[in-house]
Parts: structure tokens; sequence; C-alpha cells
């Protein structure tokens, strides 16, 4: 926005190894000839590190796409350690909370929106976009949710407003095109989105900034432009121009307005014949009262739904997102591929089926359809000059891409675990004594099962052996996650039972093994893209191995095996041709981010055993009259009394 920068600059301590230059060679190669093409990389084999290169070598603006914020902020950290210099945009969605508007006619209830806007979120979308049009090389990190319907990209370039010294323009005319761009005028308080004014200065903070602009004038004529701090109002440097784009994506100007709302109006008397008395009025009474309130104040809740009106669309076209501020020549990187094409498939036909019962109630007009996320043909419209990024690409990936690029050698020339596969009978004496030998060296054990209460029971079984255990479930999400991995990384528990432990992301450098219960049950959980994952969980150890128990040997299982054996081939040949020693990668524990109570994931074995620790406890704080400690036990002591009555409940 102040300096043009015309071309990616990457910034490593590293040079790409193992598998990484050809890698690097193929998708360069590939990306300068528009083709689509999947990276096959192993779970850590630095494949942010390749794409980064791939970037820098082209310098084509790139789109990120993950499937889920935690992954999403991991990406955008990484990149913007390797770019420093450049645009790094996030964009995710901005709520907090979401309760999206729904109608339940079993019931007859009506839901209404519900939200709470993450400020600082909202801030990073509408910096995402202005990096976009800055013309600069730029890099945004987005989640599936970029494929949801945002302003036009041409209308908020033209509403933005560039400001040079010298330039002839009167002060009521930089206001009025401040508050046209959805700018507030605020002149006690400056944050993002405010300007003030005073005298011939104006004092602007952009939507996507921190810093303040500040257009000092001469009468009809800018004389001068400075940046300052936005805490000490120190000038930091002085500008030339500058151009200020929106505070908000979507935007009505005057002129819109007036035909939206016809537009409105029309489709409103050709829809009022087609339903009930009780729709009728229903519908009539509430499009009237948001027509009133876009006349006086220029917008209404749930303005969204007549974005068609606004953006002068066609009934069933699709609205503008994301991918349309890119404009034509941009590269596309899909990150675990094999879980974010499913997700964007599915994004459609769960907005259309929550609109429909508000449609046919009365509660919309039909042109809320229109205010929707891309259908998934009308994504692949976009996929030109794609990367598919996963260790398990599906079909859909491989049948698309003119190339596949294997990624399999580690720099740090770890190895995939051996896995053996064990019989069923005496499973649970035999994985014990594994989980002793690990725990032995100081190591770590993950175990999947196929059901929440196979978790809990083997938990429990595994309490009474004196085995340090936790179990992870579905209601754990987020930074509680997080804290129960951060614990048993630092051995406050050995060992974590869960359902679906594949999750991408969770790397724990610690565990050495990973059992797999039931792996001859045929299913979602047991399939080849499972396996394959599940098995990555171990690859971080250069001791790590995987056990599958099972009686027989399914095709997922043997596909698994038999390529597992296929990278660790080609993994143990280069080691040795380059003599190469593996070693444990030594990854930081991070710092506690959030309080948890683990109440939910110990064992019923483990809660009486605290309850008898913290009773007398309690009882050695009350006789010494610490009373505030004797209260905290007896708070802990009622809560694990509710868990235990809630396990006894089951």
């Amino acid at each position: 926005m102040l300096q043009q920068i015309h071309r990616f600059y990457l910034e490593s301590d590293f040079k790409p190894t193992g598998d990484q230059p050809q890698a690097i060679s193929k998708l360069v190669e590939g990306i300068r000839k528009n083709k689509i093409q999947t990276l096959l990389g192993v779970t850590g084999s630095g494949k942010t590190f390749t794409i980064a290169n791939a970037i820098a070598h082209t310098g084509k603006n790139t789109l990120v796409i993950s499937h889920n914020k935690t992954l999403a902020a991991q990406l955008y950290s990484e990149l913007k350690q390797f770019f420093p210099k450049n645009n790094v945009g996030y964009f995710v969605s901005y709520y907090d909370y979401y309760q999206p508007e729904s109608y339940i006619p079993q019931t007859d209830t009506y839901i209404e929106k519900d939200t709470q806007i993450n400020e600082k979120i909202e801030k990073m979308r509408l910096e995402a976009t202005a990096m976009l049009l800055s013309g600069e090389p730029t890099i945004i990190v987005a989640t599936v949710s970029c494929i949801y319907s945002l302003g036009s990209p041409k209308d908020w370039e033209e509403m933005a407003t560039t400001i040079s010294i010298e330039s002839q323009i009167s002060r009521s005319e930089i206001i009025k095109r401040l508050i046209n761009a959805r700018y507030e005028r605020n002149d006690t308080e400056l944050a993002p989105g405010n300007f003030r004014v005073k005298g011939d200065t104006i004092d602007i903070i952009p939507a996507y900034s921190e810093d303040v602009i500040r257009i000092s004038m001469f009468g009809d004529k800018v004389e001068k432009i400075t940046l300052l701090d936005h805490i000490t109002l120190k000038e930091k440097r002085k500008l030339q121009s500058i151009k200020i784009f929106p505070a908000k994506h979507y935007l009505i100007a005057n002129d819109v307005r007036q035909k939206a709302i016809k537009s409105i109006r029309d489709e409103l008397k050709e829809r009022l014949p087609q339903l009930n008395e009780l729709e009728r009025q229903r519908l009539e009474m509430r499009t009237k009262f948001d027509l009133e309130m876009i006349e006086e104040l220029g917008y209404c809740s749930g303005i969204e739904n007549y974005s068609r009106h606004f953006d002068g669309r066609k009934p069933g076209e699709k609205a503008f997102c994301l991918l349309d501020f890119f404009g034509n020549d941009f590269l596309l990187v899909i990150d675990e591929s094999h879980v974010t094409i499913p997700q964007l498939h599915a994004m459609y036909g769960g907005d259309y089926t929550r609109k429909k019962s508000l449609v046919e109630y009365g509660f919309r007009l039909p042109s809320a359809f229109d205010n929707r996320p891309l259908k998934f043909e009308e994504f692949e419209q976009y996929i030109k000059n794609c990367i598919f990024v996963s260790a398990t690409p599906s079909e859909y990936e491989k049948e698309k891409s003119s190339q596949i690029v294997e990624q399999l050698v580690r720099p740090t020339g770890l190895i995939d675990p051996q896995v053996q596969v064990k019989p069923t009978k005496n499973q649970m004496d035999d994985l014990i004594f594994e989980i002793t030998e690990r725990v032995k060296k100081n190591q770590r054990v993950l175990v999947t099962t196929l059901t929440k209460r196979m978790a809990e029971d083997l938990a429990e079984y595994f309490s009474k052996k004196e085995i340090k255990v936790r179990y992870l479930h579905s209601e754990i999400e987020g930074l509680q996650r997080t804290e129960l991995i951060r614990q048993l990384r630092l051995g406050e528990f050995d060992v974590l039972v869960g359902i679906n432990l594949l999750r991408e992301g969770l790397d724990i450098p610690e565990v050495s093994l990973v059992a797999i219960l039931d792996a001859d049950k045929e299913g979602f959980l047991r399939n080849y893209t499972s396996l394959i994952q599940t098995f990555g969980r171990a690859a971080r150890n250069v001791n790590g191995s995987v056990i599958l128990y099972a009686d027989i040997m399914t095709r997922s299982m043997k596909d698994a095996i038999g390529e597992t054996e296929r990278r660790r081939t080609k993994q143990i040949e280069y080691n040795k041709k380059h003599k190469i020693t593996p070693k444990t990668i030594i990854k930081s524990i991070p710092e506690q981010v959030t309080s948890f109570d683990d109440l939910k994931n110990k064992t019923q074995h483990d809660l009486n055993r605290d309850a008898i620790e913290i009773e007398a406890l309690m009882k050695k704080y009350a006789e010494e009259l610490d009373f505030e400690r004797a209260i905290e036990c007896r708070d802990r002591l009622r809560r694990i009394q509710i868990e235990v009555e809630k396990k006894n409940a089951r």
C-alpha cells in the first residue's frame, strides 16, 4: 500500500533437501504451464516449504485453502515467516459464534440469526482483500468459507478513495467518500474503520490497519499525507499518495439501492400469490419492514439475503466470493485435499436445505437462495492452475491432476514407522506389555478404537492396571484439545485413547507407538486413507511403530501396509546413500494457553482415587483454618462426584 514490492522474497535458514528439490522443480514447471497437480507428501516432509519455494519461483498470487481454522492459522504463521517482506493474508469466517436463521416446521420453531463477530478476524479479512487489490504479490490463507458470497471486487475497488499530494479535492468531498465507503466519523475515539476531523486535518484508520493516516488540507488542496503511529501519533513516514479501501465488504451505492428496492418489491409482488394466507402475511410484513430500513438507513438485519438484487444478478447466478478478487491468473493450493474437497462439495447442499424451509414458510423471498456458497461445479471453474496437497490424495485429485509429484523423503531422515499385524487373541495383555516398554523409555502411546464407549471402557481398564491414561472425544475442541495434547507431551499421562486420532496436525514427536484396535473392521475409520493418516502419527519419532490388531487382512490394510513399505524402502535407500542418521524431531512444548478441567477425560477409577485424595486435602486445609483452599477442594470434589454420577448413568 505504501511502497510497491514486485516479487516474492523467500527467507529461510534451510535449503531444499531430500525430495524437496525435485518436487519444487516439477511443480514450478507445472505452474508455468497452468496445470493441475498433486503434491503427495508424507507427514513431516516439509510440504509447506516446498509450496513456498514454488510460489517464490513463479511469483503468482496464491490462495491456500485449508479445511479448518486451526490448520489455516498454522499455515498462515509458517508462510508469514517464509515471506516477511510480502503480503500474507488470513481469510476465515469472522464469527466466534454463529447461529444461522432457520425454521423447523415440525415444531413451528423459528430461530433468529444470532452471531458474535470477532473484530480482529474481520479486520484481517478486509486486509486480505486490500492486499489483493494493492497490485503487490500476495498470498492468502483461507478456510472453505472463502467460497461464500462476498461483495463485488469491482464495486469494492471503485468505492476506494485515492488521495495524492497537491490533488484538488474539498474536505467535504473526502468526508462524503469515506462515509460512502462505510467509515464512521468519531471525533473522540479513533479505531479501525473510523475517522475524525479537526479543522483542515482529517485522521483516518483504515478498517484493515492500525496506523493512522493524516491528511492535511490547505483550502481545497491536499498539502501533506503522513502515516502516524496509532498510539503515540508520532510520524512514521511521509506519503506521496494513499489508497483507502472501504471499511466493509458489502457496499451499497445510492443509485444501486433504489434499483434493488424496486427489484425486491417486484419479487415480493410475484411471490405473494403463491403462498397461503399465513405465509403471505408473514412474508409481506417482514419484507416491507426490511425495505423501510434499507430506504432510511441503507441496511437492515439480514441484508445479505437480498444480495442478488444489490449485485444485479439473475436468479441462480453465482455470487462474488474471495476467488473473484484474484483475477484470472493465480495459483490455487488446496491443503489436505482429501478432507477439504469433500467439505467444498457439501457446503452448497447444507445451505440450500436450511433456506428451503425459510422460503417455503414465508420467512424469506426465494432470492435468499442466491446468498450462498459456490456450488462445487462453479468452484471447479477456478481450478485451473492448482496444487492438491495430501499424503493420501483421493481418486478425484488423481483423475484431475496432470502429474502427481511425490515427496517421500524427510529432511530429518526419519522413515515411516514399521507396521505389525497381531491377532486379537490376548490383545489387551500384549498392548499393556507394549505400553509398559514405551513408558520405561519416556515415550508416549496413541490407541484408536471404533466407538466412544469402547474408548471409555479401554481407558478404564488401563487405569485399573496403573497406566496413566486419558481419552479424547468429540466434545473437546480447539484450545482444550491443544492443552490435552500438551499434557501428553509433558508426560502428565502416557497413553491417549481416541476414536479418530488421524486428525491432520496432530504431530507429537514423543509418540513412538500407535495401536489400532479392530483394524479389520472395514469402514470410514479403517479405510486406506484413515490408516495411512493414522500411521503418520508415529512418523515423528525414530522408534516409531504401528500395531494393527486384526484377525483377517482387509484390502485397506494390505494397501496401506504395502504403501508404507514402499515409502520406507525409498527413505532407507536415501539415508544410506547420503549417510544420514535419522533423529527424532525436537519440538518445543508450548506454554499453557488455556485452563483445562480434565475431569471429562479421566476414567472412573482415576476420579474415585482423586476424590479420596481431595477429600483428605479438604479436611487438612479446614483443620489449618485455610478456608479458601478448603472451598476450592470442596468445589472440585463436587465436580468429580457429578462426573462419576454421569459415568455411572451410562
